[in-house]
């Protein structure tokens, strides 16, 4: 039997970056995720929560939180990228590892920036390129486990080279399951017109962490028909609380719990920025929705 163990992040409450005054500050996250019933959590943008591994400790032990993961972005493709990489993997893993992690979610840059939209680079990678950005990735992956015991899960994300349900499959070709597997975020497969489940079906052996998130059918039409960036997509609530959107959770679930796996499954909906008050009410209706779905293998603890 699967073990799905379902947390939140700091995304659900707003926050992208590590110092920001719209954002909520972490305490009070610590304290809201606390209180609306998980115990999984994990770092968000490094510098959010303390970075410091005894005062992270205290903080998640005086709560019931435990750690999942960390989160950094790559963007290995580019010439000379590996040291600029490598010096966030170190920071985001040493901490991740003190405090009993056991993973880092590991996110592609986005072309264009999110909020206003400005090309930064090619939307399309070379052969090249392509080949340099999972070759890194397997020395990346490879070199966090041997060094910090942490396994590598790849994150597709819109506006990113890795995006689109081909992507997704044309980057499992390149990389060794060994080192590198998949953090399956269902908002932003969904987002670039993936199917959730046909990647499951297609590469089982490769997933390694989930994000659950729900898209806005009707927003995501518009920002495919305007070609709006990510930032403003969010803005207009193109991810939505459960279950009011896509992908359907109860059949994506049940097929995560064919692959007789333990994973975490962690919330995460993209609401920057977003009121303080906001998110508590909606990561409350969101676990008592994910418990309801049916799934036996679903688990907060």
């Amino acid at each position: 039997m699967s073990t799905i163990r379902v947390g939140s992040a700091p995304d659900s409450w707003g926050v992208w970056f590590p110092d920001d005054p719209q954002q909520t500050p972490y305490a009070r996250f610590l304290d809201e995720v606390a209180a609306s019933g998980y115990e999984w959590i994990e770092l968000g943008p490094f510098g959010y929560l303390p970075t410091d591994p005894q005062l992270l400790s205290d903080e998640l032990a005086s709560r019931g939180l435990k750690l999942s993961a960390g989160t950094v972005f790559e963007h290995l493709h580019q010439d000379d990228a590996w040291d600029a990489v490598w010096t966030q993997i170190e920071d985001v893993a040493r901490l991740t590892a003190a405090v009993g992690g056991r993973h880092v979610v590991v996110i592609p840059e986005m072309w264009r920036d999110p909020s206003t939209g400005a090309v930064l680079e090619d939307r399309n990678l070379t052969v090249e390129q392509w080949r340099r950005k999972t070759r890194g990735m397997n020395d990346l992956g490879k070199a966090m486990f041997e060094r910090y015991g942490l396994r590598a899960q790849y994150h597709p994300h819109a506006d990113s080279h890795v995006d689109t349900e081909e992507n997704v499959y044309r980057f499992l070709d390149g990389t060794d399951g060994e080192f590198v597997n998949l953090c399956l975020d269902t908002g932003h497969i969904s987002y670039c017109g993936g199917d959730n489940i046909a990647i499951i079906r297609r590469a089982p052996e490769r997933i390694g962490y989930l994000h659950l998130k729900q898209v806005d059918p009707e927003v995501r039409d518009k920002v495919e028909a305007q070609d709006l960036p990510f930032g403003e997509a969010v803005k207009l609530g193109a991810m939505t609380e459960p279950p009011l959107g896509i992908p359907d959770m109860p059949p994506l679930l049940a097929e995560v719990e064919k692959l007789g796996i333990d994973v975490f499954a962690i919330v995460e909906q993209d609401m920057y920025p977003c009121a303080v008050d906001a998110p508590l009410p909606i990561a409350r209706r969101t676990r008592k929705y994910l418990g309801s779905c049916g799934i036996p293998s679903v688990t907060f603890s």
